[in-house]
């Protein structure tokens, strides 16, 4: 139960009460007020009531609303579970599937790993195969050129066989009993020579001895008493001659040049006396003559004679000259000849087309360098066809510096083989690369030696087209420059197209390492180069000319086999240059080296040496000059 509340003392109602009971009697008052009261107090009630009903309302509706957030919240933690459980069980199965992937991505490379080791295996295999062949095929070759038939052949080579005599004279007639001795111009040139042996001669001709060689007549005459005719009884008279000629030679004899200087004076002794001048000499300081130096020349840079042989080839005939002395012989001259091979360079540097080589060389006194380091001798050949040039150059070194400095000052066509010190040279604006057919070809005939006898293969294949290109050359020797070039462009053009077509086709199937495969790659590499001869008709097609210049090195090598110092190895490549570009201007080097030797000294001192120059000399006049005077010539 509510207690009754009475009406607070500041309502403003309570004024408007008490104004209306003060009209009223008491007892009317107190009744209204009483009933006021009631009033008052049932309003209270009535609105306690409502209160109460509506804080029961609100804890029913906060109950509902708590009860309805409860089943949200059960309904949001069920779907919670359902949707966890769900992603669970899917990222279960997404599990699964992984590892089932995996299993299977492992397996598969399991497999590819297994086959791909099976692949090194034979690729590994296939290359060991291949190596072991190519190793097989470098020892045939090896022996092959240690043991077998050579055609680099050079007329002056000293066999080293102790069955020489028997093997040269086999399968020989009576012909061969005459010697069969050139002219003078035949006998000059390299050139000559290989024409009068790839020549046919006449069956019973031969050629006469030539007229500068002396004449020794030695008469026969028939004995008195076979002058007696047996018919008539009389005596006979001589009615002609029959001649006949044959070769002899006198042995190497030493003389000593003695001469006898007059002097001249004054009878009144009121002036110096005056004494005639020394013969001009190369080696002024030395008893050499000028003779003997040309001769000393010739045995060693043209006949590969050794220092060694020729100190005993002169002991022998009365001479003592120690080898150190010979030596020091040969590099003073080669100095007084720097200034003819500065005059060839200019030739030569002069001229667009230009091919080059090197070879090893054995130095044993270079500075900072063991003995049996290699050494190069580079080879140049060039200027224009009345005036060729060979020359020499040593270097220690085979790196790309050499031919960068040696070919400074020039520009044009260059001839040379795939080492790669001339590509820098090549990278130059004014220099064009060519190669060589010969280089090339030379790997193919290695291949056909390694293949069964009486079977041809593919290497016969380009050997036999390489031939069509170099017949095109053989045709076209005696024709101009541009009655070449078309040539090449009618002939050569479609030769080369079907290399290349072949090379195209075989260089896939081929192993790389055999020398097949590496011949191939070798003209691959090349090929710009090779087929660039075609684009004129001056350039050559090959390296030969340089190989023929290097020839007699290599050979003269074979018998003295090393350099002692750096300037042996400079002066013979100075002395090699003056005997090849001789030879390649037509002319016997010792005849040549004669008038050098002979005008040397005057040259020097006028400056003068245009008249030495071996395109400025006639053969026949050097033999003239070298076999027509009986005395001796200092």
């Amino acid at each position: 139960m509510h207690s009754s509340t009475p009406p607070p003392q500041n309502d403003p109602s309570s004024g408007a009460i008490d104004a209306l009971l003060k009209g009223l009697s008491a007892a009317d008052a107190a009744a209204a007020q009483a009933e006021i009261d009631r009033l008052i107090q049932s309003a209270v009630s009535d609105a306690e009531v409502r209160h109460e009903r509506e804080a029961l309302a609100a804890q029913e509706a906060h109950q509902r609303e708590a009860l309805a957030i409860k089943e949200v919240h059960q309904r949001e933690a069920l779907a919670l579970q359902e949707a966890f459980q769900s992603e669970a069980l899917a990222a279960q199965e997404a599990y699964q599937r992984e590892i089932l992937a995996k299993q299977e991505a492992h397996q598969l490379e399991a497999l590819a790993a297994e086959a791909a080791h099976q692949k090194e295996m034979r690729e590994a295999h296939a290359a060991f195969q291949e190596h072991i062949q190519s190793i097989y095929e470098q020892i045939r070759l090896s022996r092959q050129r240690l043991f077998g038939r050579s055609s680099e052949a050079h007329p002056g080579q000293l066999s080293l066989q102790f069955d020489e005599v028997e093997q040269t004279a086999e399968g020989s007639t009576d012909e061969h009993d005459q010697a069969l001795i050139s002219t003078a111009d035949a006998q000059a040139s390299e050139g000559s020579q290989k024409a009068s042996r790839s020549t046919p001669r006449a069956r019973g001709k031969r050629n006469p001895i030539p007229p500068h060689i002396t004449r020794v007549e030695i008469v026969i005459d028939v004995p008195e008493s076979q002058r007696v005719c047996s018919c008539c009884g009389k005596t006979m008279v001589e009615i002609g001659e029959d001649i006949s000629e044959q070769l002899t030679i006198i042995p190497m004899k030493i003389q000593a040049l003695q001469y006898h200087r007059k002097r001249y004076g004054c009878p009144t002794r009121e002036h110096a006396p005056v004494i005639a001048d020394r013969p001009p000499q190369v080696l002024p300081k030395s008893n050499a003559s000028n003779d003997l130096l040309a001769m000393l020349i010739t045995a060693k840079y043209v006949d590969g004679l050794p220092l060694a042989r020729m100190e005993y080839i002169l002991g022998r005939a009365g001479a003592v000259v120690p080898r150190v002395t010979l030596a020091r012989w040969m590099i003073q001259t080669a100095e007084k000849l720097k200034p003819l091979e500065d005059a060839m360079n200019q030739v030569l540097i002069q001229h667009p087309v230009l091919q080059i080589d090197e070879t090893p060389v054995q130095v044993l006194k270079e500075k900072d360098r063991s003995p049996s380091t290699k050494s190069y001798m580079w080879v140049r050949k060039g200027g224009p066809p009345e005036r060729p040039v060979i020359l020499y150059h040593y270097a220690p070194s085979r790196g790309k510096a050499v031919p960068i400095d040696l070919l400074k000052d020039w520009q044009g066509f260059l001839m040379c083989d795939g080492y790669g010190a001339y590509d820098e040279v090549g990278h130059r604006p004014d220099v064009t690369l060519l190669a060589c057919w010969v280089h090339a070809r030379r790997g193919f005939v290695d291949a056909i030696k390694l293949q069964p006898k009486e079977k041809e293969g593919r290497a016969n294949e380009m050997v036999k087209m390489i031939a069509k290109l170099y017949k095109v050359e053989k045709e076209s020797q005696l024709l101009t420059s541009e009655e070449r070039f078309q040539l090449r462009q009618n002939i050569s053009k479609p030769i080369l197209e079907t290399i290349r077509k072949w090379l195209d086709a075989n260089i896939p199937v081929t192993a790389p390492k055999s020398a097949l495969g590496k011949a191939m790659a070798y003209m691959d590499k090349l090929w710009p180069r090779l087929i660039r001869y075609i684009e004129a008709g001056h350039l050559p097609i090959d390296n030969n000319e340089t190989e023929r210049a290097i020839r007699p090195f290599a050979i003269g090598r074979r018998a003295w086999l090393f350099s002692d110092t750096p300037a042996g190895a400079e002066a013979s490549a100075r002395l090699y240059s003056m005997v090849e570009t001789a030879k390649a201007n037509g002319l016997e080097p010792y005849t040549w080296l004669l008038k050098v030797m002979r005008g040397l000294p005057e040259a020097s001192k006028s400056g003068d040496f245009e008249h030495l120059m071996p395109w400025n000399c006639k053969a026949e006049d050097l033999i003239m000059d070298a076999y027509g005077s009986t005395g001796p010539t200092s």
